[in-house]
């Protein structure tokens, strides 16, 4: 079976433009792999998601045009529930519900996550549905006990495919805690002179 993110993002028009433009013989090769080639996520796939603490996930309007919302939350809010399903808690927030709307007219979602510091970026196809507070057993597994904030729903996306990008023009950025992390030591080495010298 061909690559899963290729078959569904290189469609005919795409295929041609790579033909035109000269790239379209190293992406036959990779379309035209043995086995289901990135459709479970692996081990590896598993925890670069469980390290992110947002996600760009985009829904398709009953009008045809795309919505892109970010999406966020602790470290590994977006759990990898197996190897072909994601899920997360939908927490309440300005009450727009486009990408729920979306969903109930167009089921396809397209998520985009990344690793600034790292300068790599995983991207997902796949189908998403809510889940209902109903739903006890599946909150259950997308809670976050530790963070006060008021669950509405829950989603659950099933992976078509992914793929990974390279780090081409992928401009680094850390978050506070990170700068924190590795400013931490130089701060206290500086205290610790500061307090040597009197100061």
């Amino acid at each position: 079976m061909p690559h899963h993110f290729a078959n569904i993002a290189f469609t005919p028009t795409v295929t041609r433009l790579q033909e035109e433009q000269g790239s379209r013989a190293s992406y036959a090769r990779m379309q035209a792999a043995d086995g289901p080639v990135n459709l479970y996520l692996s081990e590896v796939e598993a925890e670069f998601i469980a390290a992110r603490d947002s996600v760009y996930m985009a829904t398709v309007t009953e009008t045809g045009w795309p919505y892109i919302q970010h999406r966020g939350g602790p470290m590994g809010f977006l759990r990898v529930l197996d190897d072909r399903t994601l899920g997360f808690a939908d927490f309440r927030g300005n009450r727009q519900y486009i990408s729920l709307g979306n969903l109930s007219t167009d089921d396809r979602v397209s998520l985009f996550l990344m690793d600034y510091p790292n300068r790599r970026r995983l991207k997902i196809l796949g189908r998403a549905r809510a889940v209902g507070l109903e739903d006890t057993a599946t909150l259950a597994r997308l809670d976050l006990p530790d963070y006060r904030a008021r669950i509405e729903r829950g989603f659950l996306i099933t992976v078509e495919g992914f793929d990974w990008n390279c780090p081409q023009h992928i401009t680094p950025r850390f978050s506070m805690e990170q700068i924190d992390g590795v400013t931490a030591p130089l701060l206290s080495r500086i205290a610790t002179l500061e307090a040597a010298l009197g100061l």
